[in-house]
């Protein structure tokens, strides 16, 4: 009798133990797909939060806009907590903030050390925007350097005027547009069926979002102007975060920083990466610019520079002050 009661008294305290032990399935969003350098940036945080949690934290990574999200929209999904967390070309947020235009500001950072030193310059204020909608912001991946897609090579300003080119942004495309293209503004999931329509003929992006989806089908030249190395950033809603545990909120913390450090360590050998698969592709690679467009396109992209600042005020200046300094140490 005694036995069995034990027993009994046994069971019962690990059934209150289980059903109070915690676990969590969460969902990321990526509009980018799973090959991306973002996408496999996702993949090292989600592994590494499920190994370090121990299995009570499991993230599941929806690429491509498999899970009916748009980069433009994925910020308020997440601040109303619709997302838990969403991996993010941020300069589509311009709308929300000019803040995310910075990192795609024309030539504004030339190597992938320029890019970094500007995101870990500018990382407080955009620390600050996400904190006030909600968010806790995690990690940036930077996208490689961009060049424009088309079905010949772009090397001089009378080239520019035969584009119908999608931009991704407000920058991209006022830069397009004073250079002397049919510049649109268009999200990367209506990227590739716009190029199929045949409303587009052109498209500035990396190598790697045009490695991703194929453009080889439509477009066979790239042309490295190197216009700008854009972020992603990767968000969480805020109230979610707050909930966990501080050692649940360090794992996460930590998971991040290893996303982090792997998408910039990796930069380099995606771009090489990307520019076999185009060869072998038959892309034609255009990476001797001549200066003077190079010069050109740059003129054409200073009043973008001229708007942000009036838009953002003077934390903008703050940062590109603080930027140029640190680069002519």
């Amino acid at each position: 009798m005694r036995s069995a009661l034990l027993a009994a008294t046994v069971s019962f305290l690990f059934g209150i133990g289980s059903a109070t032990a915690q676990t969590y399935s969460w969902d990321l969003a990526n509009e980018y797909g799973e090959s991306t350098i973002m996408g496999q940036a996702d993949k090292v945080f989600i592994e590494a939060v499920e190994q370090a949690s121990g299995g009570d934290i499991k993230i599941t990574g929806h690429y491509g806009g498999s899970i009916g999200y748009k980069s433009v929209d994925q910020f308020d999904a997440v601040g109303d907590g619709a997302l838990d967390i969403a991996d993010t070309n941020a300069t589509s947020l311009s709308g929300i903030q000019p803040l995310f235009l910075l990192s795609s500001l024309p030539f504004i950072a030339a190597t992938n050390a320029d890019a970094k030193l500007l995101w870990e310059v500018a990382r407080p204020y955009y620390d600050a925007v996400y904190a006030e909608h909600n968010q806790v912001l995690l990690w940036a991946t930077p996208w490689p350097p961009s060049g424009i897609w088309a079905k010949k090579p772009v090397t001089k300003k009378e080239d520019m005027s035969d584009l119908r080119i999608r931009g991704w942004d407000a920058s991209g495309v006022k830069t397009l547009s004073n250079a002397g293209s049919t510049a649109v503004q268009i999200s990367w999931a209506d990227t590739v069926p716009q190029l199929a329509a045949g409303s587009i003929n052109s498209v500035l992006t990396s190598a790697d979002g045009g490695v991703s989806s194929k453009f080889w089908e439509f477009l066979d030249h790239f042309t490295a102007v190197n216009y700008s190395l854009s972020l992603n950033m990767v968000h969480m809603n805020k109230d979610l975060f707050d909930s966990l545990t501080p050692e649940q909120q360090k794992i996460i913390r930590d998971a991040a920083a290893k996303a982090e450090a792997a998408a910039w360590a990796d930069l380099e050998n995606r771009v090489s990466q990307n520019f076999k698969d185009m060869e072998a592709n038959k892309v034609t690679i255009v990476t001797d610019v001549p200066a003077e467009f190079l010069d050109f396109l740059k003129g054409a992209g200073q009043d973008v520079y001229n708007e942000w600042l009036a838009q953002v005020g003077p934390d903008g200046q703050k940062i590109l002050d603080e930027y140029a300094a640190k680069k002519a140490k």
